[in-house]
């Protein structure tokens, strides 16, 4: 490829921005919740984004639903769209998911989470930076390069999943599985779905995953008598304070990851009693814990149980503890493996910049890849929105990421 076929993709994607905002507002006007969340899957948004992918002339499309009869589609959309180089024996992917949290708290919104909103170069709304900016940016990229007219030297391929909010059953570990000849060990697999807002950060490993429930049964009474009855709430508020010990236990660092620790974080509560005056016979409550790979789960989870015992015999209440993820680490992405290099090239090209590899607590599709032996990589720039009130995109990341991957799949 000449300078002057490159110069000419770069212009291409410094114009895209009004599609950009385009795709956006399509997108987000579609709420693609799970059914854990209360949603009815992702088929909709699917349908649309399908439509984008297709006006684009891919040589192949490739459906792999996941059955789910939770949804009224009763299926959970997966599906890769392959652009043919000279060459097959490689293909460039750059994956998104298509499923996004729910809003929270409307009232913490600056305006309606489904409606974009555009304010200095941001496009607000939920899931426009997780993960649509990730849409957005490779859409644009194979966009400009197909206008540019330009053959890529790798196959170019663009997959969009579904369910990786709620731990990726329905989506791409449900294609791994079903298909395990479609992701090839050479290829590059790049998932925008984590990075920081220089671009600097290239993920390669990530922590274990333990989300545990834990459920308190006591004896509700009256909150004038409470030596009648066992108070489940106070039980499981010393249970959250007992956890937190763990940090103490298993307390080391690495710098590859940020936070270098382990974390053990009490999250969601559910209701208990409906009035002030009664003494609460069931409290549920929840942990999200993120743990360096050198300890083995088995060990932290015999650790926490041991804690259940003591509050149970302290408070003579009864606690069951359950796991909605348990999820020991993969081996990571080594640190010079090829799709490291070639988008360290990326970067330095178009942001002029030098990134690194990095861990990261938070789990991504990249894990579910590792965990099959594929080498996957994580990486856009980001402000770090997610998952909060008045999420947001920036244009000029989403233009960025573009033209890097634009330089990746023309092996620049």
């Amino acid at each position: 490829m000449s300078q002057a076929e490159w110069e000419k993709i770069c212009n291409l994607l410094d114009q895209s921005g009004p599609g950009v905002i385009d795709i956006q507002e399509a997108l987000t006007a579609i709420p693609a919740i799970a059914p854990e969340n209360g949603g009815q899957g992702e088929s909709d948004k699917s349908a649309v984004l399908k439509k984008m992918v297709e006006r684009l002339a891919p040589d192949e499309l490739i459906d792999v639903p996941a059955p789910d009869p939770r949804v009224p589609s009763g299926e959970r959309p997966n599906w890769f769209a392959v652009f043919n180089g000279t060459s097959g024996e490689r293909t460039v992917w750059i994956m998104a998911h298509m499923d996004v949290v729910p809003p929270g708290d409307f009232a913490l919104w600056s305006s309606d989470p489904y409606r974009i909103r555009i304010r200095d170069g941001k496009i607000f709304g939920r899931g426009t930076e997780d993960n649509q900016q990730g849409i957005a940016s490779a859409l644009a990229a194979v966009g400009a390069i197909r206008k540019a007219g330009v053959k890529p030297a790798w196959n170019i391929g663009l997959a969009f999943v579904s369910d990786e909010e709620t731990g990726s059953r329905f989506g791409i570990d449900y294609v791994l599985r079903q298909r395990p000849g479609l992701f090839r060990q050479n290829d590059f697999i790049v998932i925008p779905d984590s990075g920081d807002s220089w671009g600097s950060q290239i993920e390669v490993a990530e922590k274990s995953i333990l989300w545990i429930k834990c459920e308190t049964l006591g004896k509700q009474t009256h909150g004038s008598t409470p030596e009648k009855g066992c108070n489940a709430h106070r039980a499981a508020a010393h249970f959250i304070v007992e956890m937190d010990r763990l940090h103490n236990l298993f307390d080391e660092k690495d710098p590859l990851y940020d936070p270098p620790g382990s974390t053990f974080e009490p999250t969601k509560k559910e209701a208990n009693v409906e009035n002030i005056n009664t003494v609460p016979g069931k409290d549920v409550v929840y942990f999200d814990c993120r743990i360096l790979p050198q300890y083995p789960l088995d060990k932290v989870k015999d650790r926490i149980r041991r804690y259940a015992a003591k509050i149970e015999k302290k408070y003579n209440v009864q606690m069951t503890l359950s796991y909605i993820q348990d999820v020991a680490a993969p081996p990571p992405t080594a640190r010079d493996a090829p799709v490291v290099q070639a988008l360290q090239r990326a970067v330095k090209t178009v942001l002029k910049r030098d990134a690194g590899p990095v861990g990261i607590g938070g789990g991504t599709v990249a894990a579910v890849f590792r965990s099959h032996g594929l080498p996957a990589v994580c990486w856009c720039t980001l402000d770090d929105t997610m998952h909060g009130p008045d999420e947001y995109s920036r244009i000029d990341n989403t233009l960025a990421d573009a033209k890097v991957f634009a330089a990746l799949m023309l092996s620049i």
